[in-house]
Order: structure tokens, then sequence, then C-alpha cells
């Protein structure tokens, strides 16, 4: 869209090329300056870094065909080759020419440059009107209001789609990871109740279709944006859509193998199986059992964690220094410290 700032830049000075210049030129121009003016080139430079903006902004423009016809019409209009009488003879209409039309889009008042044009007649191989002015506000030439008289120009109408709106709430682990309906309170002291789609992450947005403002007559509602926390779980955490926990188990269960229980979630209770000589660290993997997404549900990750006992009965502590003995000449680090030297 065309603004004050295609009257007031040169684009093609800017980029150093000639107004007759092809879209090679125009693309090797600007990759010259923009390596020379970036930012990462320049640290701390302001000068360059708005310098980098402009040449952004002109290869934006006269790379584009649409866009550098539309600037070099409305260029040609600032430098008064074209005239517009909007009226009778003399350029005297009844009521508010183009004039006061450009004057109050690019804040000129009733000072300054006055900008006219002429239609049909000695008109004829001008920039056309309604070419130049639907392309600045959007419109393409068909329906819709006209303004100023005689040779008018139509804007884009309709009814606008109401605005966005953000809020935020906070669900507990279970809820995020199987879905809760919720009440949300909206500005003006009304209310919005929602379902929450299972398996939301922490900090993820939702957005809610019609459940923003509300557009003009016949116009679609705004949306909700929705962010939501999710509290931490005293057993469970996530990872994806896998769930995960921590499995103590004694050290006689992991020494001679043993089956356990493991608490889910969205059930009952598993029973996994606990080979002989596991170490703790070892991860467990319960099909299905994780977050229950469409398509393919995730798993449920038990890591083995051997809990050493901190209060020993006599036979225990016999026990246990017998086996001591047992080890006596091995040195589990060893292979720990062989690494350690490479």
């Amino acid at each position: 869209m065309a603004s004050q700032d295609w009257f007031e830049k040169d684009f093609y000075a800017i980029l150093g090329v000639p107004q007759d210049a092809d879209a090679a030129a125009i693309k090797k121009a600007y990759r010259k300056l923009a390596r020379k003016h970036h930012p990462d080139q320049n640290a701390g430079d302001a000068a360059a870094e708005q310098r980098f903006k402009d040449i952004g902004e002109a290869n934006s423009v006269l790379s584009d065909p649409e866009k550098r016809s539309e600037y070099d019409a409305v260029r040609q209009m600032a430098r008064g080759g074209a005239r517009f009488t909007a009226g009778g003879p003399g350029g005297q209409a009844g009521g508010g020419g183009f004039d006061d039309v450009f004057s109050s889009m690019f804040g000129g008042g009733g000072s300054g440059q006055r900008v006219r044009y002429s239609t049909g007649g000695a008109g004829a191989g001008q920039p056309n009107l309604e070419d130049i002015l639907g392309g600045m506000f959007g419109g393409a030439g068909g329906a819709g209001q006209s303004y100023g008289g005689g040779a008018g120009f139509r804007a884009p109408t309709g009814p606008r789609k109401g605005g966005d709106l953000t809020a935020r709430t906070t669900l507990s682990f279970r809820d995020a990871v199987e879905g809760a309906t919720v009440t949300l309170g909206v500005s003006g002291g009304g209310q919005i109740t929602t379902r929450i789609p299972a398996g939301v992450k922490d900090g993820q947005k939702i957005r809610l279709r019609g459940k923003g403002q509300p557009g003009d007559r016949g116009a679609d509602n705004g949306d909700l944006i929705l962010t939501v926390s999710v509290e931490k779980h005293p057993v469970f955490s996530r990872e994806g859509d896998n769930l995960t926990l921590d499995l103590p188990v004694t050290f006689a269960e992991a020494a001679l193998g043993a089956t356990v229980s493991v608490p889910t979630l969205t059930g009952g209770p598993v029973k996994v199986r606990i080979a002989p000589g596991t170490p703790s660290g070892r991860v467990l993997r319960v099909k299905g059992r994780g977050v229950q997404v469409k398509g393919s549900p995730g798993d449920l990750m038990a890591k083995v964690v051997v809990v050493v006992p901190q209060r020993l009965s006599d036979e225990a502590r016999a026990a246990v220094e017998t086996l001591r003995a047992q080890d006596e000449g091995q040195d589990p680090r060893a292979e720990l410290f062989e690494n350690a030297s490479r």
C-alpha cells in the first residue's frame, strides 16, 4: 500500500540504480548494499542500521512489479506531472475536490503542494486515477463507496470481523492430560465456558474461534487466544506425549528380579517385570499409558530407582557384610577412571 514515504523517498536513488533499471540490476544493487550495511557488519552503528532498513524498503517496492508501477505513478503525481480538474471549467467544483482528499490523506491541510489531475481529452496518457487510488486503498475498480463527484474512486467496504481477545488459565496436571471444561471471565463481567482438549502443554496457546469481540453486523466474531499454565504433579512428569515417573525398588528386587506394580494417571496400576541385576536408572516402558492424544497415544516411562535402606537390622547388616566380603577385590569404578583418562 502506498504511503507518505512514497512521496518523500527516492527508492531508485537509495539503491543507486536508474529509473529504467531492470529486475536483475535492482536485485544486484540490493544484495551489494545489504551486505555492506548489514547490522552484523556494523555493530552499534545506528546510521548503518537505518540505511539497511531503507535499502530493504526500497527493494521491497522496486522488486515487485505491481508495487513499482504504483510507486512510479505516485512519484509522478508528487512531481506535478498529472493534473485533475474536479468539476466545470477552470477547475472549480461544488464540494471537496481531490486536492482536499490528498491533503487529508497525507497531512497537507489546506497548504503546501497541490496535486491535480486531468481525466479524458488532454489527459490521455496520464496515470489512470482509479488504478492509482484503487491500489492505494485496496480497491480493484469494483463496486464500493464513491467519493468526490466526477471521476471518483472506490474503497472496499463491508462488515469487519471482531477483534481478538487474550486470556490465561491454569489447569491441574491431570486436567491438562485428560482435557477439561473451564469457565473464563472476560472483559465487561461476562463469562465464557469452553472445552480444553486433552494433551495441552504448559505454556501452549489455544485459539477459540468466535469467542472474541463481536464483529460488525453480518461479520464473524473475533477469537479468544488462551494461554494455558499447567501445575506440576507430585508423581508424574511429561516428555512430549509420554508420561514419566520414578519407580522405587529395593536392592533385593533389583538384584534378584521381581514383578512390581506401577501407578498410571488414567487408570489402575499395571504390573512390570524387574529383571535380575537391573541397575538404578534403567527405564521401563509401559505402552499406551501416556497422554491419550489423537492417533497414537504416548507411553508411561518408569525409571528404576534402587532404594538404599536407612536402617538395617542385625541380620540385614550381617547379610550385607557377607555380600561385601564376596565383592572384595572388585572395583565398580575401574572403568570410570579408565574412560576418564582418555
